[in-house]
């Protein structure tokens, strides 16, 4: 489960800024949503289950998830893809001459079982410059710290103690002590490999997931009673394996490209959804069946492609973070969703949501918590602040999504002079 993450000097974040899941020492109006919204990490401390990041538009929402992302792809290929004359591919913030020489800082506390991590780096674009990890099951301590001069490791990290001269100035020492094999490093490794980070708004890089998951009859009847319940009239799911052919190619693929996948042959996978068809007299009569690209709406193949990851992450308690979760979707869909997360009935193993979205329906306190609200704004210079609903003083009857829209909150966009567009 996730606590925090920290990023500063990357893209639109100047300063280090922090998002949190830990529940605020608050009592809503509705006892329930203390029941159902949060649940105990360890003795006198809460997490939430989900939390909603609101912003206007370039307001540096999606910056704080390739944040996420950043982290979590170097922490995996760090060791293994980055050669020692190899730039390592981060953006600092680059308006602000402070910001020009300064490396990027990122750093996340999670949980793995019983024991609680806080891992971090500083990094720019040719070195590490500092890396460091703490774990505690009561009392936090170092396991190891990097600084220019060296990685220092200690005796409760003996994984680490062959590869302090071995690490790439370029690779993080984490990572390489995970390509050894290392018992507590593999262990963080794959807690960042479930992780989930995807878009709201591309879908077609997680649907081959969703896609291998109707293989299972068991999996393919809990996707088919997720969309179901989406009311999209979908009563099946097939999926169909062809042999790539000069028929099965869309026109005008580049010539290069269309002689090299007809060489390589492997197979073309396309997904059908089964309609009910009716007769004049409402008696079901037949089954149409419908290429879900071809036919089927842009919210309909996000409903599909979400459902695997979706259905993944709640089995098994993980971290889900999605970018524009609401795009595409009805705002009932996307209200459906969170819900999933917060009933306790559905959501067993405590599994977390953490998303971007523009859906002001969901800023309800019947339905969220003040500690399960964000928002990112940027200042006049161009550097992105993040803050919590809790930072502000209210009444546990205020109207969230009316104060917000108003203003009383920040992170709207400000609109200047589009009035005068009709002049």
């Amino acid at each position: 489960m996730l606590i925090e993450f920290s990023v500063g000097n990357y893209r639109s974040f100047k300063d280090v800024v922090t998002f949190s899941m830990v529940a605020a020492n608050l009592k809503s109006k509705d006892p329930k949503l203390d029941e159902n919204n949060i649940f105990n990490y360890r003795k006198s401390v809460n997490l939430v289950k989900t939390a909603a990041i609101y912003g206007a538009n370039a307001s540096g929402k999606s910056n704080f998830i390739k944040a996420l992302d950043f982290m979590k792809k170097f922490i995996l290929n760090s060791s293994k893809e980055t050669q020692i004359a190899e730039e390592i591919n981060v953006e600092n913030f680059r308006l602000c001459t402070s910001t020009e020489t300064q490396p990027s800082f990122f750093e996340i506390v999670f949980v793995i079982g019983e024991i609680r991590y806080r891992y971090g780096f500083e990094l720019d674009m040719e070195i590490i410059r500092s890396e460091w990890l703490f774990h505690a099951k009561h009392k936090e301590t170092n396991l190891f710290h990097r600084t220019p001069e060296g990685i220092y490791v200690k005796n409760t990290f003996k994984e680490g103690k062959k590869w302090t001269t071995d690490t790439r100035p370029n690779a993080l020492f984490l990572s390489v002590c995970a390509q050894w094999n290392g018992e507590i490093s593999t262990k963080i490794l794959k807690w960042f490999m479930n992780c989930g980070i995807i878009s709201g708004l591309d879908d077609i890089g997680y649907r081959p997931y969703s896609v291998g998951q109707l293989e299972d009859p068991k999996t393919k009847e809990k996707i088919l009673s997720f969309v179901r319940d989406f009311d999209l009239g979908i009563s099946d799911l097939n999926v169909k394996h062809t042999a790539v052919t000069e028929e099965s190619l869309p026109k005008g693929l580049p010539e290069p490209l269309h002689k090299f996948l007809i060489e390589q042959g492997g197979q073309h996978t396309t997904v059908n959804t089964v309609h009910k068809k009716f007769n004049e007299k409402g008696e079901h009569i037949a089954d149409e069946i419908f290429d879900l690209d071809k036919h089927e709406s842009d919210g309909t193949r996000k409903a599909f492609s979400f459902s695997g990851p979706l259905l993944d992450v709640i089995a098994n308690g993980k971290t889900l973070i999605v970018d524009e979760l609401d795009a595409r979707f009805h705002p009932i869909i996307t209200q459906a969703i969170v819900q999933i997360f917060q009933d306790p009935h559905m959501n067993k193993y405590n599994a977390q949501l953490i998303f971007a979205t523009h859906d002001t329906n969901l800023l309800n306190n019947k339905f969220f918590r003040r500690d399960q609200v964000w928002f990112m704004e940027k200042n006049r210079f161009g550097a992105t602040d993040l803050y919590s609903l809790v930072d502000f003083k209210i009444r546990n009857d205020a109207s969230f999504e009316k104060d917000y829209i108003a203003g009383k909150y920040g992170a709207i966009p400000f609109l200047g002079g589009i009035k005068r567009l009709g002049d």
